[in-house]
């Protein structure tokens, strides 16, 4: 089955596809920064680079599926919460625009759980009924969902809305959650040892990487961060990766940050050397990239950008064999 994506990123959300069988033959991202990094890692897919505002529906090839995660900083609890008063909110109409045109079999959207705060509620059930009724309509199902649940060492809440088209008679309905959960021991155990530093000013150190991707972002730590611990233990699963090398969980071989007071934490006195950030290519491992995929960026806020802002692969692939079962 083929699949047009939308807000492709470094291309999770793509990968967990095509592991379960789709063919991914168009996708489009607007950040350059992001481009050789597709390219490289999905060489048989044509990326358009140009906004999805720019593009006309009929200069997209046909497809059986739709699926993209628009810009979620505007809902984000992390973001200025301006929702569907930001231009970057308003970006789930232009994927709806396209999706009317195209009547694919199928779509898929995945956002922030920030769409579900009370502040939303108007702009959220506005686009619940957009997918509903676009073009000869679609079955919409909805659903809060954590990674963690699904073999992701992570704890990431996000919204999917997943549509099939009415004509053909059938819902999607969620897999049940994994009753097993993935901890950061088994995700990036190996890997302690062998990371290094970015270069000065977070430029890349390249090949000098004896891992590929396996440096990590410095500087200071913002009261901001300080304010709570940033430490998940090997046992455990990690926070949730975001969009930004400063505000990296930190590696648990560090103990847990202590409590000055309420608004308060610091490292733990005598182990303060322990302290590091996750490097790239442990957040893409608790991503659940394979370690063949490799990020292409110059500063390495870049590559946390990129990785943070993408569907994490093994969940990608949970839900898109379902989905290809139900079509198969």
């Amino acid at each position: 089955m083929r699949i047009a994506s939308f807000f492709a990123g470094a291309g999770g959300l793509d990968l967990g596809f095509q592991r379960a069988g789709f063919d991914v033959i168009w996708a489009n991202e607007y950040d350059r920064d992001i481009w050789e990094t597709y390219a490289k890692n999905h060489p048989h897919t044509h990326l358009e680079k140009r906004s999805i505002t720019a593009i006309d529906p009929t200069e997209i090839p046909d497809c059986d599926g739709m699926i993209g995660g628009p810009p979620c900083q505007s809902w984000s609890t992390a973001g200025k919460l301006r929702g569907i008063n930001d231009n970057r909110g308003k970006l789930f109409y232009d994927f709806i625009r396209i999706l009317e045109e195209k009547q694919p079999k199928f779509f898929l959207a995945e956002n922030v759980a920030g769409m579900l705060l009370p502040r939303n509620s108007e702009a959220l059930n506005s686009i619940k009924k957009l997918f509903k009724n676009a073009g000869a309509g679609y079955d919409l199902s909805f659903q809060l969902i954590n990674a963690r649940d699904y073999l992701v060492p992570q704890d990431r809440k996000r919204v999917f809305f997943i549509g099939y088209r009415r004509d053909l008679g059938q819902r999607f309905e969620f897999p049940e959650p994994i009753d097993m959960k993935l901890s950061l021991k088994s995700a990036i155990g190996d890997l302690q040892d062998l990371a290094i530093p970015a270069r000065d000013g977070n430029y890349t150190n390249g090949r000098a990487c004896r891992v590929p991707n396996h440096e990590y972002f410095t500087g200071g730590f913002s009261s901001l961060y300080m304010s709570r611990n940033r430490v998940r233990s090997w046992d455990e699963v990690s926070f949730t990766i975001q969009a930004s090398g400063r505000h990296a969980p930190l590696h648990p071989q560090a103990p847990k940050m202590e409590a000055v007071d309420k608004e308060t934490r610091r490292f733990a006195k005598g182990s303060e050397h322990l302290y590091r950030r996750l490097s790239v290519r442990e957040v893409a491992r608790i991503q659940t990239f394979p370690d063949d995929f490799i990020f292409y960026y110059k500063n390495l806020a870049a590559a946390y950008k990129m990785i943070g802002n993408a569907v994490p692969v093994r969940l990608a692939q949970v839900i898109a064999s379902k989905i290809m079962a139900d079509f198969g």
